[in-house]
């Protein structure tokens, strides 16, 4: 099962169309897959003692330990990922260990394109998650309305979707054990 985590909190979200590119995509593929909207189920701010209680922290972080990848699509504020995103995953925590993720992030310019990098290490770091190495970085001429207006980043939806099935798919692949390293 593969998750997408649409983080935007905005009403006319960019990476919103960027999650729901990829949600179809890989329905259209049949591939088991669930979409997770912040902004239509919202977290309580991590407190670091309540909040990890919360029916929607709950049910968000069952989601994360079922999927077997998870693609997180984000807009970019201030150079990084948002903070709906951050609090997303420390929220839910130990759920995203060894899994396979994949990044879309939406900006208003070119500048802050390695803006996945503070998110990507800390997954790699505290829950040893293996990111994808491509993602998707799209700024606001690459959408027109509720759609992607840009054949390249398009083709880039595929190409991670791909990319990310291939690593994911060969994970599950190997006898139990096999993968676990914990050096």
């Amino acid at each position: 099962m593969l998750l997408v985590l649409s983080s935007s909190l905005h009403p006319t979200s960019r990476s919103r169309i960027l999650a729901k590119a990829a949600y179809q995509r890989l329905d259209q593929q049949g591939r088991q897959c669930h979409f997770f909207d912040l902004a239509e189920t919202p977290l309580p701010p991590c407190d670091g003692a309540t909040a990890y209680g919360h029916e929607n922290v709950a049910d968000l972080a069952q989601r994360i330990r079922d999927a077997d990848a998870i693609l997180i699509a984000s807009p970019v504020y201030n150079y990084d990922v948002n903070a709906a995103i951050k609090n997303a995953v420390e929220l839910t925590g130990k759920a995203w260990t060894g899994k396979v993720v994949g990044l879309m992030l939406a900006a208003g310019g070119a500048g802050s394109y390695m803006s996945a990098m503070g998110l990507a290490n800390s997954l790699m770091l505290d829950f040893r998650c293996l990111i994808v190495p491509r993602f998707i970085y799209a700024t606001g001429e690459s959408f027109e309305g509720n759609s992607l207006a840009d054949d390249s980043i398009s083709d880039r939806v595929d190409l991670l979707i791909r990319e990310t099935l291939t690593i994911s798919d060969a994970l599950l692949a190997q006898p139990s054990g096999e993968a676990d390293d914990d050096a």
